[in-house]
């Protein structure tokens, strides 16, 4: 037994545990983004701290509670990533794919984040997403593809039990007459002092506030909807009408704000039902402001993040099995050194065929090693010894009939091949 254990908060993905099921979870929440012409990127875990503390926002919970600070040489400078899309912000950048080609860069990304949070089911101090970025255009078919494509994955996933919920928060036309009015109403409220101070930098993240004391205060508060410019309505009211016409289902929500203080006009979330306090499996919004505020140009943009650990407590809610593919589909045991050497050449020869085919290794006796071929969930066996060898033929055994027939060695790939392995 090891004396060291997995940090609080982190988790190991073990092979019969989960790990299968959460390649298959990325797999298929990203293939709707593949489709659509999104390419892939990878950043750094760890970036600058004012990368996030400037773009996230020092009023969310993100930022002034939650970021892991790396010391760099007695400074602290550097932090886990918190969220993705800050630093594919800074990556475009950068590299200057703005520049590269046509509008919008359509980037998408797999890959753990990290927040200092109270563990507890679907939330943990590391956790793993699929994120999904449009970078430089401004128009509200983008923001419906991108809300069209989530839905998509977490139905071709099966799930059934979650909703859409959808808002949008103004920009910066609008946004500034509605926040003076919520500002007046927030100051009439009984408040403690660290909430005050949120609201000083951002009132709009005390609509997000999840104690039962602040939001019973908040029932009669201004809504954003009622201060949206000409604009804004008409942009929200198109990307509403877009999903509409593409079938997704979605309900207004108007106290929906999120976590991150960039977003604008378009913020939406998907909702499970079997999960608890923490039922947010995806979300995102449009952030038009973002690159300017990280140094770079006007740069309209809109993305989502969806969680591949809560999608996964999802599917566990709703009874859901994913058909995975199998890992081993051929298993060779050995009987004897000839005959192992023998069979290594031909495993290797299956594996560049495309065959999934695994090796008995240490063989003690028959016995053991085709436990090991059961417990492998192959379909067929490969067993040769000293007489199979001197007949130029191995035993292909169907691990689910029982059946056994000996097969050519020459003829061993094409056979299997011809079983539509």
């Amino acid at each position: 037994m090891s004396t060291f254990t997995a940090p609080t908060g982190t988790y190991d993905l073990l092979p019969g545990d989960k790990s299968a099921e959460y390649l298959a979870i990325r797999d298929r929440l990203s293939a709707p983004l593949r489709r659509a012409g999104y390419n892939y990127i990878e950043t750094p875990v760890f970036e600058d701290v004012k990368l996030f503390s400037r773009g996230v926002g020092e009023s969310s919970d993100i930022v002034s509670k939650e970021m892991f600070t790396l010391v760099k040489r007695g400074k602290e400078d550097l932090a886990l990533r918190p969220e993705g899309t800050a630093s594919v912000v800074r990556a475009t950048l950068q590299a200057n794919l703005h520049k590269l080609g046509n509008l919008p860069v359509k980037l998408w990304y797999s890959g753990n984040f990290y927040r200092y949070e109270r563990p507890q089911a679907g939330r943990y101090r590391q956790f793993s997403q699929i994120g999904a970025e449009a970078l430089g255009a401004e128009d509200p078919a983008l923001d419906a593809e991108l809300v069209i494509l989530a839905d998509d994955a977490f139905k071709a996933l099966g799930l059934r039990n979650y909703k859409l919920l959808v808002n949008s928060l103004g920009d910066k036309q609008c946004r500034p007459v509605y926040r003076t009015a919520l500002m007046d109403f927030l100051a009439k409220l009984d408040l403690d002092e660290e909430t005050r101070r949120r609201a000083e930098l951002n009132p709009l993240r005390v609509l997000d506030d999840k104690r039962e004391s602040v939001q019973a205060q908040l029932a009669d508060a201004p809504m954003l909807r009622d201060y949206l410019c000409e604009d804004c309505k008409s942009y929200d009211e198109q990307v509403r009408a877009l999903l509409t016409a593409a079938g997704v289902a979605y309900e207004q929500d108007p106290k929906l704000v999120r976590g991150l203080d960039y977003y604008t006009r378009t913020t939406f979330e998907f909702v499970h039902s079997g999960l608890g306090a923490q039922s947010a499996i995806g979300g995102g919004g449009r952030y038009d402001g973002l690159s300017e505020m990280l140094g770079g140009p006007a740069l309209p943009s809109v993305g989502w993040g969806l969680g591949v650990d809560r999608t996964y407590l999802a599917l566990e809610a709703e009874g859901l099995t994913l058909d995975l593919p199998v890992t081993t589909e051929v298993y060779a045991v050995a009987l004897g050194e000839e005959a192992k050497a023998v069979l290594f050449g031909k495993v290797t020869e299956l594996r560049r065929a495309g065959v999934a085919t695994d090796l008995a290794f240490g063989v003690k006796s028959i016995k053991n090693a085709m436990k090991s071929a059961n417990r492998s969930g192959a379909r067929f066996a490969l067993i040769a010894g000293d007489r199979d060898l001197a007949e130029g033929v191995v035993q292909l055994k169907d691990m689910t009939s029982g059946e056994q027939i000996p097969v050519a060695l020459e003829a061993l790939v094409t056979t299997l091949k011809e079983k539509q392995l």
